[in-house]
């Protein structure tokens, strides 16, 4: 019994590319790399069934950093406001001790 070739992903991404990118035909491609050309079919139908996934993932990312990036203004804008709020109250306090002082 003859063993099927095994090929590498980088192999099957070769194949793809040709077909795909420079429209070169599957009897071609079949003959020059001793596929099958139902492999190659196979190895595009999970390229296309894949691609989904890559492309939402990707998404869910891009989403994921803006709303991180809202987090994180928000976050910040709330260190101003307390930050504002300490410089009022030392202030403050600077103020009624020298007053305080003043009169004694």
């Amino acid at each position: 019994m003859k063993k099927r070739k095994q090929y590498t992903g980088e192999q099957k991404t070769k194949i793809l590319r040709e077909l795909l990118e420079n429209n070169v035909p599957i009897s071609q491609l079949c003959e020059e790399y001793n596929v099958r050309p139902n492999d190659i079919y196979n190895w595009k139908k999970k390229l296309f069934e894949s691609a989904p996934n890559l492309f939402g993932v990707q998404s869910q990312k891009t989403k994921s950093k803006s709303g991180d990036q809202k987090k994180i203004e928000k976050l910040e804008a709330t260190l101003r406001d307390r930050d504002e709020a300490i410089s009022y109250l030392v202030s403050e306090t600077i103020s009624i001790k020298k007053n305080m002082d003043g009169k004694d």
